[in-house]
């Protein structure tokens, strides 16, 4: 299960070309027996998140959650302490239910100077606390490169999914039951 935002959720682009479509059929390539509920919402920000999460775990009951918010806390400049108490919460929600957690971290740009910083850092601190594993900027293998992003400059374009999956799946494949069930 994912929980994200626009860049999750394939904002500007067809849902079945956005990363998490992208995963469901590399899942199913590979021959692992899941499969992806994206709940992504462009525009979500951790309190939307978290206030959805806990009916999404009855209803789903995910084995591994996907954790990609925080990017429009950032984009708004709420108090980070804020975004780490609802990611905390979620974090604490998804575990108690018996599933894994992929933590994927966002940078800001560099005008939002020490926020920017301590943003970014805050993700890192969390995956230590937590003790889960981070993915520390979603987007870091587009970020340098304007071709991948839509006229708004903020979200990838469908060409650049393929490349986001290929930066997730490092990081999400250790957290899968091998093929097999062994």
């Amino acid at each position: 299960m994912i929980i994200g935002d626009s860049l999750s959720a394939g904002y500007g682009i067809s849902a079945e070309r956005a990363w998490p479509a992208l995963l469901g059929h590399r899942l199913a390539e590979k021959g692992y027996d899941y499969s992806v509920r994206n709940l992504s919402i462009s525009g979500e920000t951790t309190a939307g998140g978290r206030s959805r999460l806990p009916m999404a775990l009855v209803k789903y009951r995910p084995k591994i959650v996907i954790l990609a918010l925080g990017a429009n806390d950032g984009l708004r400049g709420l108090p980070l302490e804020q975004m780490d108490n609802n990611l905390r919460a979620m974090i604490a929600e998804i575990r108690r239910v018996g599933a894994k957690v992929l933590l994927v971290g966002m940078q800001l740009p560099p005008n939002y100077g020490p926020y920017a910083t301590a943003f970014a850092k805050s993700f890192q601190d969390l995956s230590k606390e937590s003790r889960i594993p981070l993915l520390p900027f979603l987007l870091a293998p587009i970020a340098e490169q304007r071709v991948f992003f839509q006229a708004d400059q903020l979200h990838p374009t469908a060409d650049a999914q393929p490349l986001l999956l290929d930066h997730v799946w490092p990081a999400l494949q250790p957290l899968l039951k091998p093929v097999g069930g062994r």
